[in-house]
């Protein structure tokens, strides 16, 4: 009794409280609560329908602060140079005031206590939801670096330092292949002359490379497909009669299922790349081709079939993120990487625009007006559509389109076959020494590290110490 009582007197302590608050362990618990927060980029649709109907805006319309949402979760520009700048802290306390500022417009628009905002404000008001997304990306930083820092402390502690002379020459070679000087023609030649797959690009070569264009093209039509899906699955079960309850059903499947997605393609790719050197990029024309299924069954309407695509269509959104940055970081390098999976985010929310907005949106105040008489009476908010024939027409063209992408994705297969069937991280591996007596009598440590040695060095050195026993014999 004693003893819980004294733990209990302990905690309370200001000083244990500071230490929580500075502890690694708590900075996981804040990334997790952030990143639970940042789900809320994902249930648009069960407030689209009220925004719709409240504030007198067409399908197209709606889609557009859709896909204002959706360019600023996947464009994290603003918060990374925030942050270049401006302490953690301030970045988690701006993305802070955004949400509240933009989800309170929302509650304030939706309840009618404000007049209705124009549709770039509420845009603005709907992608307040940006920069929370993106805000554990710093606290990742920070887990990183406290790690680094108490593993270092620990291994000094462990073995004494060593002291390691720099030859010039190498810290020279080293500083002319991190800081190339160039003219405009050279750089220009550079750029259009990448290194072998799997080394690591500059930003230009990966650019104009084909390899990024096939990926940004496949983005594009996979996740902006489905993207479209989710961010319509209000209206599309409006639309074929399914009850608001199974709306919300609708929503939460595709968020359990774009989570099973992203772990079960990240952690079954990466099993058979190792095992049986299967190509990463075709696990994504496969997802693509998966995708196919969860469009038809909305663009045919099947009876209490939404249940099945929304199931699909999430775990196929999810399961592409893993394999376009996977594909990204094996193909390009490690060295600009965090610049260029920037790029291949940017490939969202473009097809989220051309499929959700201009497709999709456009086709449903199509299908709106012809039920209701004309445009005029369309545009009104809570003139909505139904009938199979309000999505048919736009996902039968997202089909196509995904299929389409399946088809280009297979030449980013047979562009990278002979990288995948070798050891793509062999550049990552040191060859163990075990522990070995020379003929001088230096012994080598077990299990010491040393770089590869080829066959004809060794056949080299073998030749020179047999050359060596044999002028002590004559001696």
């Amino acid at each position: 009794m004693a003893g819980g009582e004294g733990a209990a007197a302990v905690m309370c302590t200001p000083a244990f409280v500071g230490r929580v608050l500075r502890s690694r362990w708590y900075v996981v618990f804040a990334s997790m609560v952030v990143m639970a927060a940042s789900g809320s980029t994902y249930i648009f649709a069960l407030y689209s329908k009220e925004l719709r109907s409240v504030l007198g805006y067409n399908q197209q319309t709606l889609n557009t602060l859709g896909f204002f949402k959706d360019l600023g979760t996947n464009v994290g520009v603003v918060s990374g140079l925030v942050q270049q700048v401006a302490p953690t802290w301030a970045v988690l306390l701006i993305g802070a005031g955004m949400n509240l500022a933009g989800y309170l417009m929302v509650y304030l628009a939706l309840t009618e206590r404000t007049a209705a905002p124009p549709v770039w404000l509420a845009a603005y008001a709907v992608g307040a939801t940006v920069l929370l997304l993106i805000l554990f990306l710093p606290l990742g930083v920070v887990i990183k670096e406290e790690y680094a820092a108490v593993s270092q402390l620990e291994e000094s502690l462990q073995h004494p330092p060593a002291i390691a002379v720099e030859e010039p020459a190498a810290a020279s070679t080293k500083k002319e292949d991190d800081e190339p000087s160039c003219g405009m023609k050279g750089c220009l030649t550079n750029m259009f002359k990448p290194p072998a797959l799997g080394e690591d690009y500059t930003i230009m070569q990966a650019l104009v490379s084909v390899e990024m264009l096939v990926l940004f093209v496949v983005s594009v039509f996979g996740i902006g497909g489905t993207l479209t899906a989710i961010d319509n699955m209000a209206q599309i079960g409006q639309s074929l009669g399914y009850p608001h309850k199974s709306v919300n059903t609708f929503v939460s499947l595709i968020s359990i299922w774009n989570y099973a997605g992203r772990v079960g393609a990240g952690y079954m790719s990466e099993f058979f790349v190792a095992r049986y050197r299967f190509p990463r990029p075709l696990a994504l024309t496969a997802v693509l081709l998966f995708s196919c299924v969860g469009h038809l069954l909305i663009a045919f309407g099947v009876p209490q079939s939404l249940y099945a695509a929304s199931v699909i269509l999430g775990f196929c959104f999810g399961a592409q993120w893993p394999l376009l940055f996977s594909i990204i970081s094996e193909v390009f390098g490690l060295k600009y990487y965090s610049t260029l999976f920037n790029f291949g985010s940017a490939a969202s929310p473009i097809g989220a625009y051309v499929l959700n907005v201009r497709i999709a949106g456009r086709m449903y105040d199509a299908e709106a007006a012809r039920q209701h008489g004309g445009h005029a009476a369309a545009a009104v908010g809570d003139k909505i559509c139904k009938g199979v024939l309000c999505f048919k027409h736009a996902f039968l063209i997202i089909t196509g389109v995904t299929l389409a992408g399946a088809l280009v994705s297979l030449v980013l297969v047979w562009r990278t076959r002979n990288f995948y069937k070798g050891d793509i991280y062999a550049k990552f591996k040191v060859a163990p020494v075990v522990a070995t007596a020379d003929a001088d009598g230096s012994d080598q440590a077990a299990g010491e590290m040393a770089p590869v040695v080829t066959e004809e060095q060794a056949h080299n050195g073998k030749n020179k110490k047999l050359q060596q026993v044999n002028d002590d014999e004559f001696k």
